[in-house]
């Protein structure tokens, strides 16, 4: 690999500090890496003396395992914390959980927590890079790099697509990192769902709001069908899945009925036959799977270029 642009911020926190420049470096570098992980040995020794610890004080699966892949591929040293069997259950802090593992000499932290802004927080307070793997509501930026990158893979590039993000926009930090990194590409963003799922402040983000699925498909280029937050919901923001699936589920009948072909895409993990049916979700209008391999590309991306940024010896 060959050094790269420095981006412009010292962690990942959110896509909201990253310049247009800082997203076209990670897919630029992205690019490369996807090359390697398609080629028989799918190691570089880039990061062979960084120490990352992941740091998931939320259940995760897919996220934990892609950002692992690629920090094995990029050779780290890789330490897998979690706050289940951790002495987080005895009252210990963030931070004091955090200087604990960096008195071991961790170089980078990635982070998934249940509170809006702990990333933010926790990278004001320690010496290690942060990359924020998801914080409560409020932010998801490598999913979001991910989904752009999908959709400049498929449609040649970002600007000036139609992307509708639908469902759970209120619950879903997948939904605002998204927003945010489509419109710095030049995207033209929506949002389609029940007015119980639309935060009210979302037209002071300059998208579209619609109700009706069918207008919303009509218009976009592309869709990010999102899983609805069951687990985030503390009361109960529509009658049922059945009748939710009824107005807002996408179908093969649907997707078929439309005056043109549309790229189908979802962050994961997949309640089939809610947001979307297995027909759908196989079709060869969904980009799913081509999402999960990219995110091994643009997380290597991403912890390769503020590796750079980790003060050596």
């Amino acid at each position: 690999m060959t050094t790269m642009d420095n981006l412009s911020v010292d962690h990942l926190t959110g896509i909201r500090d990253l310049t247009r420049q800082d997203i076209e470096t990670i897919f630029t570098t992205a690019d490369s890496f996807k090359a390697v992980i398609n080629r028989p040995i799918k190691k570089v020794p880039s990061l062979r003396d960084i120490t990352i610890a992941n740091l998931f004080f939320e259940n995760s699966t897919r996220t934990r395992l892609s950002f692992e892949l690629a920090e094995k591929r990029l050779s780290a040293d890789v330490v897998n914390f979690s706050a289940a069997s951790s002495s987080v259950k005895k009252g210990e802090t963030l931070v004091d959980t955090v200087n604990n593992i960096l008195s071991m000499k961790v170089d980078m932290v990635v982070m998934r927590h249940p509170n809006p802004g702990a990333a933010k927080f926790l990278s004001e307070r320690i010496p290690a890079k942060v990359i924020n793997a998801g914080d409560g509501t409020h932010e998801h930026p490598t999913q979001a790099l991910l989904d752009a990158y999908s959709i400049r893979e498929k449609l040649g590039t970002v600007e000036g697509k139609k992307v509708v993000i639908v469902g759970d926009i209120l619950h879903s930090r997948v939904a605002l990192s998204n927003i945010y990194a489509l419109q710095k590409l030049g995207a033209e963003v929506m949002v389609c769902g029940p007015t119980t799922l639309i935060p009210k402040y979302i037209h002071e983000l300059g998208v579209k709001v619609e109700h009706n699925l069918r207008k919303a498909l009509e218009w976009c280029d592309v869709a990010n069908m999102l899983r609805i937050q069951l687990e985030r919901q503390d009361i109960q923001f529509f009658p049922s899945l059945r009748e939710y699936s009824m107005l807002f589920g996408l179908n093969k009948e649907i997707l078929d009925s439309l005056s043109k072909e549309i790229v189908v895409m979802h962050p994961g993990p997949i309640n089939r036959g809610v947001e979307i049916t297995s027909d759908v979700a196989d079709s060869k209008q969904s980009i799913i799977l081509q999402q999960v391999e990219n995110g091994v590309a643009v997380r290597m991306a991403v912890i390769y270029l503020l590796a750079a940024k980790v003060e050596r010896g």
